[in-house]
């Protein structure tokens, strides 16, 4: 009887070479779920995406060991571990009963575009190692600069592909976006003159000592994306000169509060750096009164930012982009296009009104960015990073602005019907209403809606508290069982004398998402909140006890 040879993978010159150039065979693991993906990705992630409920702990341990491998390992045999280990204990974001998180499913096209995106492996830091990336690349900003300000054809042909000035940065998403719009401003508000060389060659405290200012500071809704506190700590303002302002019922920042808290700074000789609308808050969907945010920017004459990253998509519709009203007046401006734009992750985009804005954060090297070159990387926050933008195009081309027109109004329209469905469940509040496609809500049993009419503050916030625990066992358990998901979060409630709640949060953005799905959710956690062993029957507690008196 012969024994069975076991073969071992080899580092030597020639599997490496095998590695580079020859393919997996089609047979392989990697061969056959390439091909299971290229003919039916849908059918793919619902099979090998595992929706069990797995403590990260359990995960923890398939990945703990620190030791990198001695000797390599057989493509099949390492794609096998990442298809048990990783692919099945993933998110399936594409799911259209996932609707907790901006994400979403992707246009079929992207995957072999993605393919190509990365075979060329492209680096638009500079010129040398993208080529034809660079002019796509300032194209695709030329285009969503175009969405947004509408400048006409001479504009983009003397500023579009100009190696001196820059109409905006793609950045890895809406984060590096932010900050790279509050860089610019900080950057122009203590440019260089004949006494002073700029805040880019002295730093900040050299510049505060010029301009003779005790302070900077940032104006937000309290509902500001936290990337926001990310860029004052960054760029030396400090995180407490981030100043949260209050919001209205609608969850819109209160110009005029907004206007007190400037002038109180004022006072105290702290200058206002920016103002920045959000046009699509994270957690209700909202959108600042941008047009009145404008005003108060030009007043104070400080840099006005919209951080339009969920929001921005809106511009392709016809029939919504007016609740953006203002936005065209923006010094500058964040999109994402891996939102509401259905681009992969990592495809963030920063505009500049003013082209010449860029050139206070201009930075140069003799090995790249040599002045005079058109290299990207020039005028980014990021060096290294991908062709992202050839996605970007792509999807701009292949859908059009009548394509995305469709998807926004659709998932608007998604919303308002969920909101509707939670208006006739009398075991449901809409805690807020969708402005976009952004909406939260709680259950709450229709005997407690009663009583919440009527209850003092002490009786409100005890049982908002067990309201709270309600709703975070019940979006626990809705995750675990894998059926369906909404996000949560904790949002202040004007009715309730601006006490925080615990909601939950949907986001409506995938096209795959119907309205027997939307029901099905709303059915799923009225039957999980009757497993509630503690909140509920407390609940049941405070009706029978409000009901006796």
């Amino acid at each position: 009887m012969k024994e069975e040879i076991t073969k071992v993978a080899k580092a030597d010159l020639q599997s490496l070479h095998r590695i580079f150039t020859v393919p997996e065979a089609p047979n392989s693991t990697l061969g056959r779920i390439e091909r299971e993906i290229s003919h039916n990705l849908a059918g793919f992630l619902n099979e090998h995406l595992v929706a069990r409920a797995i403590s990260l702990s359990d995960i923890e341990r398939d990945f703990c060991d620190p030791e990198i491998p001695e000797n390599p390992t057989f493509v099949s045999e390492h794609t096998s571990f990442l298809l048990e280990k990783l692919v099945a204990q993933s998110v399936h974001t594409a799911a259209p009963s996932f609707i907790g998180h901006m994400t979403s499913a992707l246009p079929y096209f992207m995957l072999p575009l993605s393919k190509i995106l990365i075979a060329l492996n492209q680096n638009l830091v500079k010129i040398e190692t993208s080529k034809a990336f660079t002019p796509l690349e300032r194209q695709v900003l030329g285009m969503m600069h175009g969405l947004i300000y509408r400048r006409d054809n001479a504009f983009y042909e003397k500023y579009m592909h100009s190696e001196s000035d820059s109409l905006g940065a793609f950045c890895s998403g809406g984060t590096v976006a932010n900050i790279t719009a509050l860089w610019v401003a900080r950057n122009n508000l203590f440019k260089r003159d004949k006494d002073f060389p700029g805040i880019s060659r002295v730093g900040m405290f050299k510049a505060m000592q010029h301009y003779g200012y005790q302070g900077l500071a940032i104006l937000v809704s309290r509902r500001g994306h936290y990337s926001l506190s990310k860029a004052a700590d960054i760029l030396g303002l400090g995180r407490d000169e981030l100043i949260a302002v209050e919001v209205d019922e609608n969850h819109k920042v209160k110009a005029d509060e907004m206007r007190r808290q400037a002038q109180q700074l004022e006072k105290q000789n702290i200058k206002v750096l920016a103002i920045v609308g959000v046009a699509g808050t994270t957690e209700t969907g909202n959108v600042d009164p941008l047009d009145e945010l404008a005003d108060l920017a030009k007043e104070l004459g400080c840099h006005f930012h919209v951080d339009a990253a969920w929001g921005g998509a809106t511009l392709f519709s016809e029939t919504h982009k007016s609740l953006l009203n203002g936005i065209e007046r923006a010094d500058s401006v964040t999109i994402d296009a891996h939102k509401q734009m259905y681009v992969p992750m990592g495809a963030g985009m920063v505009l500049f009104k003013t082209p010449e804005m860029a050139t206070e954060i201009e930075h140069h090297a003799e090995y790249v960015l040599r002045k005079g070159s058109k290299d990207l990387g020039s005028h980014t926050l990021e060096g290294s990073r991908p062709g992202m933008a050839m996605l970007v195009y792509s999807a701009l081309k292949i859908l059009g602005r009548q394509g995305y027109q469709l998807l926004i109004d659709r998932s608007l329209q998604q919303a308002r019907y969920f909101a509707g469905l939670i208006d006739n469940a009398s075991q449901f509040e809409l805690i807020s209403r969708p402005e976009l496609c952004i909406l939260t809500y709680r259950f709450v049993p229709t005997e407690v809606q009663n009583i919440l009419k009527h209850a003092d503050t002490e009786l409100t916030t005890e049982i908002n508290q067990y309201l709270d625990d309600l709703t975070r066992f019940i979006q626990k358990r809705q995750r675990e069982a894998g059926k369906s998901f909404v996000s949560r979060t904790r949002i202040n409630v004007k009715k309730y004398q601006g006490q925080i709640v615990t909601v939950f949060r949907v986001v409506l953005a995938n096209p795959l998402t119907t309205q027997e799905i939307l029901n099905d959710v709303l059915c799923e956690q009225a039957k999980l909140a009757k497993q509630s062993e503690i909140s509920l029957p407390q609940l049941k507690r405070i009706v029978a006890d409000y009901t006796a008196v």
